[in-house]
């Protein structure tokens, strides 16, 4: 299964944050919708630091072509 974007990432974020700012949801549920807005921020962060690295490198090695993540040095994350 292929990794979600950071777009996908944010969006499932969101809709998580609208739920819990709701107040409708038993505290049972909102702790396990707080869990998972954990570990969704912190996929989006390493999404971020990734697309960070990938265009430093290209500013720094003067590269003009079209932007890629080094995927190679991200598997098994």
């Amino acid at each position: 299964m292929a990794e979600e974007t950071f777009e996908e990432t944010l969006k499932k974020l969101e809709t998580l944050v609208k739920e819990l700012e709701s107040g409708e949801l038993p505290l049972e549920e909102a702790v396990k919708k707080y869990e998972e807005g954990v570990k969704l921020s912190k996929h989006a962060h390493k999404l971020l630091d990734r697309a960070e690295k990938a265009l430093t490198k290209k500013m720094e090695d003067g590269e003009e072509s079209d932007f890629e993540t080094d995927d190679a040095e991200t598997e098994g994350e």
